[in-house]
């Protein structure tokens, strides 16, 4: 029998505040342990929490970001569990009354779009965490995330696939980086998923029952670990068992989900409105305000870049899947007019020295520079291999081509009499390649070319070489 499988995805962003949601310690990430908390996030008797109005705005434009309805009313809620990193015994989120709804955002997968829907978009806190790796009978209790202001992205269950899967949360990931709400960093926990997959039989109607891995760190363990449990629930059912509703965590050393609890309701967590918060009242005119305070989202601005640069959709889908990037790209175009020489640049040099696409802000080749040696291949002062060696040394000494092809006497060799007393030394040197070539082995042009640039250490420059020799040769 043939299954499909059907997977939402929860998705918790980190919201860039400078401070927690309901108080004013710091957000900051590496701090000491439990030394950014204070009575109300440690839930001390008797405190009030207070909405931080940043952290509502960051989830306005989110919401907006992503085509969702925006509630004129939301509310938020306690809810119920007993946990030690939770230092209430409940979370502050929203239930009910959800900041907003309805949205949805495209994805491309083996050329292919498809509408994601989301279901909902709310705040919500974090809650601590619990150390285990300094001792086999002890659990150790930083509560330094509780507090930190989150919004949970709940995708409806439209996703088919793992490839879909890791699509939308790139697109997600790219899209809240595009509008400076979370920084999307999956490592220090900015950005975690928790997915809900099941399988049925391919064409029916039914949904199967289904499971819930939690908190999954990356797109490649987000794939793994979907691509596990489709597995896994596609051979319980066809060993005549049934799939049990619950938890699993994903082990990336054995790439295995393994069952965590059962699946909780939303009964179980006793869902009820927070007494000491106030209904969240927002003015239609401030998220007009919001609105027009974003910038050209990553799907337009891959659009104009094929419209306006004539670039592949290809080339344009990676310029634009991160922010700084696509600034780095139009930046150098503004100092040399070849949008494709450049893309090439990017896509291969530039993106192959960066150890992550935010980290070009402070990358020493800035736009200015790269164009300046594309320049200089252009103009024949330089091979293009010449160039790809100036350009490594400019990565480490944040030096300008220019001065590097004058310390290092790299210039290229472009005198055609030069050239020629170096090809005329090459073809007395191989009179029996000559006479192979003479008689119709021309593939062998490419040794005598390799020849001239081993002569000259690469400088030589190429279109003389190739010109003079066929010249020469067909003598």
């Amino acid at each position: 029998m043939e299954y499909e499988a059907i997977i939402g995805l929860e998705v918790h962003a980190q919201l860039l505040t400078e401070s927690k949601i309901f108080c004013s310690c710091s957000t900051k990430f590496g701090a000491r342990p439990n030394s950014q908390v204070c009575p109300v996030c440690l839930g001390m008797p008797g405190v009030l929490p207070v909405l931080n109005k940043k952290a509502l705005e960051y989830a306005i434009r989110a919401a907006v970001a992503m085509n969702c309805e925006i509630s004129p009313r939301s509310r938020f809620a306690r809810k119920n569990y007993f946990y030690p990193d939770l230092p209430k015994g409940y979370q502050i989120s929203q239930y009910e009354e959800p900041l907003s709804k309805n949205g949805w955002l495209e994805i491309e997968t083996n050329g292919t779009r498809k509408r994601i829907r989301i279901r909902r978009i709310h705040l919500e806190e974090d809650a601590g965490k619990l150390i285990h790796e300094y001792s086999r009978d002890w659990s150790y209790v930083d509560l330094n995330r509780a507090g930190v202001p989150l919004i949970e992205i709940v995708s409806e269950p439209d996703i088919s696939s793992p490839e879909e899967a890791v699509s939308y949360l790139k697109k997600l990931r790219s899209i809240l980086m595009y509008i400076g709400v979370c920084d999307g960093n999956m490592e220090e926990g900015s950005l975690r998923c928790d997915a809900n997959v099941s399988v049925r039989p391919r064409g029916s109607r039914e949904l199967g029952t289904k499971t819930e891995i939690k908190n999954v760190n990356s797109f490649k363990f987000v794939q793994k670990a979907l691509e596990y449990e489709i597995r896994r629930q596609i051979a319980v059912l066809e060993s005549g068992e049934k799939v049990v509703q619950e938890t699993r965590l994903f082990d990336s050393n054995r790439g295995v989900t393994f069952s965590m609890r059962s699946k909780e309701e939303a009964h179980d967590y006793r869902y009820f409105p927070d007494p000491d918060l106030l209904p969240v009242v927002i003015d239609e005119e401030w998220i007009k305000e919001i609105k027009n305070t974003l910038p050209e989202l990553p799907d337009a601005r891959k659009e104009r870049f094929i419209n306006q640069y004539g670039i592949p959709s290809y080339d344009a889908d990676i310029l634009t899947s991160s922010r700084e990037v696509a600034d780095y790209f139009e930046e150098c175009v503004k100092h040399y007019s070849k949008p494709k020489t450049i893309s090439n640049w990017i896509m291969t040099e530039v993106l192959r020295e960066l150890k992550g696409e935010e980290n070009i802000k402070n990358f020493p080749v800035t736009p200015e520079k790269l164009a300046e040696l594309l320049k200089l291949v252009d103009n024949g002062t330089i091979s293009g291999k010449i160039a790809k060696e100036v350009f490594s040394e400019m990565v480490v000494t944040g030096k300008r081509a220019t001065h590097i092809v004058e310390e290092k006497g790299i210039r290229q060799i472009s005198d055609e009499a030069e050239i020629e007393r170096i090809v005329s030394q090459v073809i007395e040197n191989n009179p029996n390649e000559v006479a192979r070539y003479r008689a119709g082995q021309e593939k062998l042009l490419g040794f005598f070319v390799g020849e001239v640039m081993k002569a000259t250490k690469g400088k030589a420059n190429p279109r003389l070489v190739n010109e003079i020799l066929r010249k020469r040769l067909s003598q």
